[in-house]
């Protein structure tokens, strides 16, 4: 069936939700692994498969080769087979996952995860790819942030109270082999085509002053937060808390991110993104100055100021894609803000590495509010200069019709999409 605008230019034919659904599932369990690397790195570097030096280069490695999976997909891959790519982009993560089990050592680790990666990149392109044809992008960004949250809350909590303690690290990585085989039955749901974003020979990046530091401001305020993130573990347990305590530590933070992302669902559309984004850098770098300050045992501190940060992180990543409309209504940077928020995690703890020393995690948190300070110098420019940009391409109403605040059908897809029939 064919999604395609009506006659009347102010409404579109009915969202297909089982696609939709379908889209939030496949990336949700692609982006398992940036939730769930600081209990499952942080159990290799207890079991001693991993030193704490190779913790930020594995981390690094699973994380960039996930970028480089969206961006390949984008260039490379056939929007007309959807379905083929998503079953083979899971099949192939799954089998990386179980070959993870018999693997130790930094260059092998890291050499694995990131073959890893390239598949949950393709598997999140697919997503991508569905989000940004939606009548409100940004909106539905925040939509699969929460529910992605909520995926890594869940697992990460299923990890830390019942398979890790029983199966160990190994048992974490075939819970994500599992879960990354059920989406062959999911990819049935997606659709079975999609159109161009933009008409043959205007698809290449445009190179403007906005469309470079909306780039940059993504890649900073990410980097700040994979550096926090990536050490958590480490500096969990200098604070005083125990593995068990850190495990759970990271679910609470993931809940925060769920609050964090709920929240931004429902303003992304109602508030300007340079504000917002500058408030939300400048508050991370608090949020990682109160833990560098720590000097011994503070749990509630630690607590604190780790659960504000997740709230933070995932509230600012739905503003990234509005931004990234703001400066290309096109779509086509928009289609490059996940690699781009991929990237800059994965910057982030290749830059924490290098001042890691032995066991000592305690200049990461330093690393983290840097970057975040280096996102608030590149958004000062724009505060005054950026009104509230408008909706993205394809989200703005006809006259008369609803505004995008008031959208009660704020992801239905609109003309981009093309469902075929299910076998």
């Amino acid at each position: 069936m064919a999604i395609e605008r009506s006659a009347d230019a102010g409404t579109q034919a009915a969202a297909p939700w089982p696609a939709v659904t379908a889209a939030l599932a496949v990336g949700s369990v692609a982006l398992l692994i940036p939730g769930l690397q600081p209990i499952l790195l942080g159990e290799l570097v207890a079991r001693h498969a991993l030193t704490l030096e190779g913790v930020g280069i594995v981390a690094m490695g699973e994380i960039i080769a996930l970028g480089l999976g969206v961006v390949l997909g984008n260039a490379l891959l056939p929007p007309g087979r959807l379905r083929q790519v998503c079953a083979a982009a899971a099949l192939f993560v799954a089998v990386a996952d179980v070959a993870t089990l018999r693997l130790s050592g930094d260059a092998a680790l890291a050499g694995m995860r990131a073959l890893c990666g390239l598949g949950e990149g393709v598997l999140v392109w697919v997503t991508t790819s569905i989000i940004v044809r939606a009548r409100a992008p940004d909106r539905l960004a925040g939509i699969f942030l929460v529910s992605q949250t909520l995926a890594q809350a869940a697992v990460a909590a299923l990890l830390a109270w019942v398979v890790i303690p029983a199966a160990g690290w190994q048992g974490g990585f075939a819970v994500l082999a599992a879960l990354t085989l059920a989406l062959l039955a999911v990819a049935r749901w997606l659709p079975a085509h999609l159109t161009a974003l933009v008409a043959p020979g205007s698809a290449r990046l445009p190179l403007t002053g906005g469309t470079v530091l909306s780039c940059l401001v993504v890649i900073c305020q990410m980097a700040a937060i994979g550096s926090l993130w990536a050490y958590l573990d480490p500096l969990g347990r200098a604070a005083g808390y125990d593995g068990t305590a850190v495990q759970l530590l990271v679910a609470l933070v993931l809940l925060f991110q769920v609050l964090g992302g709920s929240a931004a669902a429902v303003l992304v559309r109602r508030s300007a993104a340079v504000p917002v984004l500058l408030a939300g850098a400048l508050l991370q770098a608090a949020c990682a100055w109160s833990i560098h300050a720590i000097a011994g045992p503070a749990v509630e501190r630690f607590a604190v100021s780790c659960a504000a940060f997740g709230f933070i992180w995932m509230f600012v990543m739905p503003f990234h894609v509005r931004l990234a409309f703001a400066a290309d209504p096109a779509g086509r940077v928009a289609m490059l803000v996940p690699a781009l928020q991929l990237l800059g995690v994965a910057l982030g703890p290749l830059a924490a590495a290098l001042f890691v020393a032995g066991d000592d995690a305690r200049p990461v948190p330093a690393v983290c509010a840097a970057f975040a300070l280096a996102a608030a110098v590149l958004l000062v420019p724009g505060l005054g200069r950026h009104a509230r940009p408008p909706p993205p391409a394809g989200a703005a109403p006809a006259a008369g019709k609803r505004g995008p605040g008031q959208d009660s059908n704020a992801i239905a897809a609109d003309s981009h999409f093309t469902e075929g029939r299910t076998k």
